[in-house]
């Protein structure tokens, strides 16, 4: 074989090479890629590569982005839930402390007092009661169970519902219609607690004034099921829209504030979702997506 030849030869070999290198190499890339995105998707920010390759770097520093963001959420998140708790015990355990003093003060030596000691014990009673059900209140969001999952169908699920709170409907002079798009939609799911989310989400829509409540359901792009509940009741301020899923937090005069965030926390642990997409003077729309 002519040395021009081997040359090529050589120069073939080491092309091909250098191009299966390259497709197992992006092979690879891909599945690192897939994996964090499933990754991200869970929460699940544990992972690192090895940094031996500017692609990995970047992953990494992708991740610590990611992680940086959820802490800043975290954080801000955790600092309005001890501001809103502080404001309810603080605002319930004030007037105990000030009436309790008052009480005391007032009594002489013979045991008179010149205040009236019935009335004043019956408002610390009440205050502490009022207390002991903002702290129930509190285990009950903190105590959601885990969720025991089975296959729904979907139009049975919207029709139990409905029907659940047909009289509350027919009180307020409003209707409630399911329209889905596609026949047949399953999700996987605890039936009580999914039906806990779209009876609060009703509830919420009558005390907003709507008239009209319409539930969608869909199939997503990646076949996830797509919920959306819609209202023409009054619309959420845009100063309350981001609080809304905060506990305790509420725009009511009367209300845990715990509803939408314990509907969270249920789809949460239904590896789901629920989100406020818009609420205007048009409508209100809120999506719960069953992965």
């Amino acid at each position: 074989m002519a040395t021009w030849q081997v040359i090529l030869l050589c120069v073939i070999v080491a092309f091909l090479a250098a191009v299966i290198a390259g497709i197992k190499t992006r092979q690879e890339d891909i599945k690192k890629v897939a994996y964090m995105m499933d990754a991200l998707e869970d929460g699940e920010l544990n992972f690192r590569f090895q940094e031996n390759s500017k692609f990995n770097r970047t992953l990494n520093r992708i991740r610590t982005i990611f992680e940086k963001q959820r802490q800043a959420h975290e954080q801000d998140s955790w600092t309005k839930l001890i501001r809103v708790l502080t404001h309810e015990i603080m605002n319930t355990v004030s007037p105990i402390a000030s009436l309790s003093d008052a009480l005391a003060q007032s009594v002489d030596e013979n045991g008179h007092s010149q205040l009236d000691v019935k009335a004043g014990l019956e408002t610390i009673s009440d205050s502490s009661k009022n207390l002991i059900g903002f702290v129930q209140t509190y285990r009950q969001l903190s105590g959601v169970a885990k969720p025991v999952r089975k296959a729904l169908d979907l139009k049975e699920l919207m029709d139990s519902v409905i029907g659940l709170n047909s009289e509350y409907l027919s009180s307020c002079g409003a209707a409630c219609t399911y329209r889905p798009e596609e026949a047949d939609l399953m999700i996987y799911a605890d039936e009580g607690q999914i039906s806990q989310i779209l009876i609060n989400l009703i509830k919420n829509a009558l005390q907003a004034d709507a008239r009209h409540i319409d539930i969608s359901a869909r199939l997503g792009k990646d076949d996830d099921v797509i919920v959306q509940v819609a209202n023409d009741g009054a619309p959420i301020p845009p100063s309350a829209q981001e609080q809304i899923f905060i506990p305790f937090y509420t725009t009511k005069k009367e209300g845990s504030g715990i509803g939408l965030s314990i509907s969270r926390q249920i789809m949460r642990n239904h590896n789901g979702s629920i989100e406020l997409l818009r609420s205007d003077a048009s409508e209100t729309v809120f999506e719960l997506r069953f992965r």
